[in-house]
Order: C-alpha cells, then sequence, then structure tokens
C-alpha cells in the first residue's frame, strides 16, 4: 500500500515523525533511505530520474527539506553543511554594496562572518539594540537589503519583537531573516509572524544528539526558496546526504526533548535566581526578564537556554566548571546533555573585547544550554558545585 501522507492537516509531533519519510517505493521502508551516491544516471539525453549529482539534489536532503518546511511553515527550505554555511548562503542573496542591520548581541560566529569577512567583499554592517524598534528603524538606510533577527539572542537572551521589526521591513522593502536556533520551530515559529527566510543550526535542537554539524534555511514564498536554492548549489553549501538523514532521525522527537529540556531549564533558572553568588539570571521564563511578556506573546514556550552573571567574574566560572560533574564544558548547545560554557573566551571569543563590552557580554558571564536529564540531579550537581564555592573550597 502505498502511503502519501499530506502534511498540512496534520498537528506538529505527527509532521516530525512523518515528514519527508516514504521514499522508498520498493521495499517500503518506514525510515527515509540514505542515498549516498554523489551522481544519478541519465535516463538518456536531458532525460533524469529529477537528479543527477548530489550538491545540486539528493533524495535524503530533500527528505529533510520537506520536514523542515512543513514545520517552520515555509513553501521550501534548503539544507546546508553547517549552521554558519546557512548564514553565509542567506548574505550571498544580497547586492553588493548592501547595508544589513543586525542585532549587537548576537552568536559570535555570525559576528565574525558580519564584521571581519564579508565587509571586504563590500558589505555594510550595522549593530544595534534589536528590542528597540525605533533603533531599528533609525539603522535602515537607501540601501539597506536585509535585518538580521537573532531572538533569543545569544547569549543574553534578548528578545527582538518580530512581528513590529518584520512590518517595518516590510514598509521599506527590506528582507528579513531570523535565526531562531535557540528556540527551533516547535517553540517560535517566525514566518508565521512576517519574516522572509528562517535560519537554523541543525547541528543543536533539530538534531538534538551533538553527533552532526548541519544548517538550514526555511523561505516563505517557492520564489525565495528557488533563489535559495540555487545560491547553495552555486555557493556548494549544500549537505550530505548522511547528514541530513541524521538529522531527520533527530527532528523525529524534537517536540518530547523539546518539553524535557525546558523544565530543566525552568528549576536551574528557579535556583540560580535565589543564590547569592548570581548577580543577575537571563532567561524570558522568569518574569522579571524584560522580555517576558513578548515571550509569552510570540513564543510557545521559554526554552531551554540560559545565562547568568556570576560573582566572581572568570576566575569564579572557571572554578564553577571545574566542580560541576553532569554539565559538560564545551561550546554548541541543543543536545540531549547538559552543556555549560564561557561565551568571553568560547563561544563570543571572536569578538573584541570592546564589542563584547558593547553587547553586555562580560567576564563573569555563563550559558548553559539544559539538556533532558532528570531534573533534579541537574539541579542539585548546580546546587553542590555553588556551594562549593560559597564555601572556598
Amino acid at each position: 500500500m502505498k502511503r502519501d501522507i499530506p502534511l498540512d492537516h496534520l498537528q506538529f509531533a505527527t509532521r516530525c515523525v512523518h515528514g519527508g519519510v516514504y521514499k522508498d517505493p520498493l521495499y517500503n521502508s518506514v525510515v527515509t533511505p540514505i542515498y549516498p551516491s554523489s551522481t544519478f544516471y541519465f535516463e538518456g539525453p536531458r532525460q533524469t530520474s529529477g537528479y543527477d549529482y548530489s550538491r545540486t539534489k539528493n533524495p535524503t536532503r530533500d527528505a529533510l527539506e520537506e520536514n523542515l518546511a512543513s514545520l517552520e511553515g515555509g513553501a521550501g527550505a534548503t539544507a546546508v553543511a553547517t549552521g554558519m554555511a546557512a548564514i553565509t548562503t542567506v548574505l550571498h542573496l544580497l547586492p553588493a554594496g548592501a547595508h544589513v542591520v543586525s542585532g549587537a548581541d548576537i552568536y559570535g560566529g555570525t559576528y565574525r562572518l558580519f564584521a571581519n569577512v564579508l565587509p571586504a567583499r563590500g558589505l555594510r554592517f550595522s549593530m544595534v539594540d534589536m528590542g528597540d524598534p525605533a533603533a531599528v528603524a533609525a539603522a535602515i538606510e537607501p540601501d539597506t537589503a536585509l535585518i538580521w533577527i537573532e531572538t533569543p539572542s545569544n547569549p543574553l537572551l534578548r528578545l527582538t519583537d518580530i512581528r513590529a521589526v518584520c512590518a517595518l521591513a516590510r514598509e521599506r522593502g527590506v528582507l528579513t531573516c531570523a535565526d531562531n536556533t535557540f528556540l527551533s520551530p516547535y517553540l517560535q515559529r517566525p514566518l508565521e509572524m512576517g519574516a522572509d527566510l528562517v535560519v537554523h543550526s541543525t547541528t543543536k535542537y533539530l538534531n538534538g544528539h551533538s553527533d552532526v554539524v548541519g544548517g538550514a534555511i526555511v523561505s516563505g514564498t517557492r520564489e525565495l526558496a528557488e533563489k535559495v536554492a540555487a545560491t547553495a548549489n552555486a555557493l556548494g553549501t549544500t549537505c550530505s546526504p548522511f547528514d541530513a538523514w541524521l538529522v531527520l532521525r533527530g527532528v523525529k522527537t524534537l517536540p518530547l526533548r523539546m518539553q524535557a529540556h525546558e523544565k530543566n531549564a525552568a528549576a536551574l533558572a528557579q535556583l540560580l535566581d535565589a543564590h547569592p553568588l548570581v548577580e543577575r539570571v537571563y532567561y524570558p521564563g522568569l518574569s522579571q526578564h524584560p522580555g517576558h511578556e513578548l515571550a509569552r506573546r510570540q513564543q510557545h514556550g521559554f526554552g531551554a537556554m540560559l545565562s547568568f552573571e556570576l560573582a566572581g567574574g572568570e576566575a569564579a566560572v572557571f572554578r564553577l566548571v571545574e566542580r560541576l560533574k553532569l554539565y559538560a564544558f564545551a561550546e554548541s548547545l541543543g543536545g540531549v546533555e547538559s552543556l555549560i560554557e564561557h561565551p568571553t573566551s568560547m563561544s563570543h571569543a571572536a569578538m573584541t573585547p570592546q564589542a563584547q563590552a558593547d553587547a553586555g557580554i562580560g567576564p563573569g558571564l555563563v550559558r548553559v544550554s539544559a539538556g533532558i536529564e532528570d531534573t533534579q540531579d541537574l539541579v542539585d550537581d548546580m546546587a553542590q558545585a555553588l556551594a562549593a564555592i560559597e564555601s572556598g573550597d
């Protein structure tokens, strides 16, 4: 029996499981096959099965793209080799000499690309407070071609009003792209709020198991999707079939994982918020977070990322990570295991000290990616490490 399941009317969790799956007409596999072939034979002159070379188009990658487009509510998706490949591909859609508006508090790799690489190729960037629509409006110039939205921001969890910024951009004829890596389409869908493009590091929550690097670009219109796909093909940024298969496997459990992640992050935020060694907690789920009400309006949850300022600066941070047992001291995020890192010396080390200061990233800042371990175990481990610092051990 052929299984041809239309996804549009299905709920999110069902689309995670069934999107892009039934691609095996020979053996009826319930798992999407991996097609590792680099090339596909022609049936005759100018006659193909729809595939000729895997950089351009591959059945396994197509399956993942179908799944992700459905989850984000897009007209099409392109899966690429890394999250940075996704960002690079989007920026190559812009004309020479174009101007881009982005936040000052953004992922360090994005900052490095915007500040150190692309200006040499003619693009100009203004980094502003994206939480202030008036500041965004003031930064738009006649040749502004793109507004880059990262919400919640990395690592300070600042929020951008997606609807307000996208409405402003549309009035000015400016493209908008939202990095949705921190929340995944389970918790936020920027296309529904007016964004033109959404990017992901699929390395993070979509894959969820810290065993692949990948990226994706989801487009709001078919025309834009075709342009993105052509650009990725020309640049050679598309991902391998095996990496696409790993992400497609991981995304099946996305809703269950995100629920567990968020539960743990909320518990950790409560612990840290009450601790005397913690000067400030950045987590939109806390009622005192300046973006709390906006998060309630535009997100379907508060997410699993949090940051906090530890009294004692960098030395205290390193004492903390030495005493933790369950949190791996590592970059990246979104895996099933809990990770802790020091943005100043790790994920945001590419930023100059002045850029870090301008973004509000100080030496005592700690970023946590809450995993899916038992909640009490994570809370207890964090509590004992803080207690050890407090006692001078």
